[in-house]
């Protein structure tokens, strides 16, 4: 659960935005090194994107939407309203997923995909 498909982040919060992240879905972020959190997403068989969460300038003060394979995407959505996320789009159904699209609690969109 939790895998990143697609991912940089940018924020101006970004110790807020990296607790988010690890509480939600249990990633890794490593101590900040010059305003740069490391990201280490999940270890599974199939490939995933590590990346980070990083102090954005203020004409790009927030990073590019990320898309988020999950188990559950029902339990996803409920966890991360309880941390402070809000829903964008509600879960839809497609042929072979559902697709939601969030803002976590700094402001930063991201999808939720679960396969069928």
């Amino acid at each position: 659960m939790g895998r990143v498909i697609g991912f940089e982040l940018s924020s101006q919060d970004p110790k807020k935005q990296a607790n988010f992240y690890e509480q939600v879905f249990d990633w890794k972020i490593a101590e900040p090194k010059w305003d740069y959190w490391g990201v280490h997403s999940k270890e599974t068989e199939e490939p995933g994107i590590n990346g980070g969460i990083s102090k954005g300038p203020h004409d790009y003060p927030h990073g590019t939407r990320i898309q988020i394979e999950v188990d559950s995407i029902d339990e996803v959505i409920t966890q991360a309203k309880n941390h402070g996320a809000m829903i964008v789009r509600e879960k839809m159904e497609f042929d072979d997923f559902y697709l939601a699209y969030l803002v976590d609690p700094v402001g930063v969109s991201f999808g939720l995909i679960q396969k069928k």
